[in-house]
């Protein structure tokens, strides 16, 4: 049985994960599409180089797409389904900061306005 895969959205209905997709070229689009189908697919059981786990709840998917690295990072919830928090291209060895404290700031938006409904 499949995930479910659905993306963070903020509270003015602005989904930064497809965003961020949609502004790369097409051929690194359908390589994160590849990527977001097999942890659809494989879930929890995704294991590098594809996935890897972070902390707490956070996962980072790991996409190469010729020279350049992209990252999404997301959670697991209930039901299993996974939710996308952000996306980022890659530059250095670590996963910066910031791109992780984005996530988190996303993580806790999402689980406090669905506890809110």
């Amino acid at each position: 049985m499949d995930w479910t895969i659905e993306s963070y959205q903020d509270a003015q209905g602005r989904r930064p994960v497809e965003e961020f997709v949609l502004g790369l070229p097409e051929k690194h689009q359908v390589r994160i599409a590849w990527a977001v189908e097999l942890l659809k697919e494989y879930g929890l059981q995704l294991n590098m180089p594809y996935a890897r786990h972070l902390h707490d709840k956070l996962w980072e998917l790991r996409i190469p797409a010729g020279r350049l690295d992209y990252r999404i990072l997301y959670f697991t919830h209930t039901e299993r389904r996974f939710v996308l928090l952000h996306g980022f291209s890659k530059k250095t060895q670590r996963t910066p900061r910031r791109e992780l404290t984005t996530a988190e700031r996303r993580m806790a938006d999402f689980l406090e306005r669905e506890r809110g409904e």
